[in-house]
């Protein structure tokens, strides 16, 4: 599986609110742990909705907790 061009602060942001557990925010925005890891690890990408209750949670812009970036780097090390 390649990673996502999306990354986050979601790790960041958790320790930054009172040390939050990963099963903590999946209970608040409604899916299990092991998606909030793989959305923290850049395996997966939430949808724009899940995106937003993350963002809503910690009280901050979409933009603060995702970015995208237009290029990927692939295994070798080359973009995409």
């Amino acid at each position: 599986m390649r990673p996502t061009r999306v990354t986050n602060r979601i790790r960041a942001l958790r320790f930054a609110n009172g040390e939050m557990t990963q099963a903590e925010l999946a209970r608040r925005i409604g899916v299990t742990r092991q998606t909030v890891i793989a959305i923290e690890q850049g395996r997966y990408s939430p949808s724009l909705e899940k995106a937003f209750e993350i963002a809503r949670v910690f009280a901050v812009p979409l933009d603060s907790v995702f970015q995208y970036s237009a290029t990927a780097t692939t295994a070798e090390g080359e973009e995409s």
